[in-house]
């Protein structure tokens, strides 16, 4: 998964709406953000997580409390991420559920898929499915380990047991096929 163009708006730190073009970084594949503390660095990740997932990079970073305590009344929270997964284009943007000013109600959390065909999802549940079968690859936990590597956390996965570290990597690279493959001709070995 490649990130191509990250919008916030009232998100976290940014009390507007601030766009991200990601195309920036180059084509290389591996990325390093860093700054100091409180830059906004685990912000973006945060922000890709809600996009694809519906969740932070944290236990208490999700929906509502994403929403940056800066912003207007007025201004509505929302992550849209235009991203490439396996060579076709997506587009993606999810909101919370929130009260703007003048409400008198909140407006339910929303989620927007725009597929490559055209197909456009808007069920929750369907797209969460589909972000872990086929678009991503991976769920929201293994993602975060693969993607962030936050204080300690690539420590945790370099520490994982043997057939976690596996099963993670097997489902990155997409090698289901082969490990099938590689059993059946040991089964036929064995016949």
């Amino acid at each position: 998964m490649r990130p191509i163009r990250l919008t916030l708006s009232a998100f976290g730190p940014y009390a507007g709406r601030q766009t991200l073009d990601l195309t920036q970084l180059g084509e290389t594949g591996l990325y390093a953000i860093t700054g100091e503390t409180g830059a906004g660095k685990t912000t973006i990740f945060d922000a890709i997580m809600y996009a694809l997932y519906d969740t932070g990079s944290g236990r208490d970073r999700n929906g509502r409390n994403l929403r940056s305590d800066y912003a207007d009344e007025q201004t509505e929270t929302y992550v849209e991420m235009v991203f490439r997964s396996a060579g076709k284009e997506y587009s993606i943007r999810r909101s919370p559920a929130q009260r703007l000013r003048g409400n008198k109600t909140d407006t339910p959390a929303k989620v927007t898929l725009k597929m490559p065909d055209g197909k456009v999802v808007t069920r929750a549940g369907e797209v969460a499915a589909m972000m872990e079968k086929d678009v991503i690859g991976v769920n929201a936990e293994q993602f975060s380990q693969i993607v962030m590597i936050a204080q300690g956390e690539f420590r945790k996965l370099l520490l994982a047991q043997t057939d976690e570290r596996k099963a993670i990597f097997r489902q990155i690279f997409r090698m289901g096929k082969y490990l099938a493959l590689q059993n059946r001709l040991k089964d036929d070995a064995a016949a």
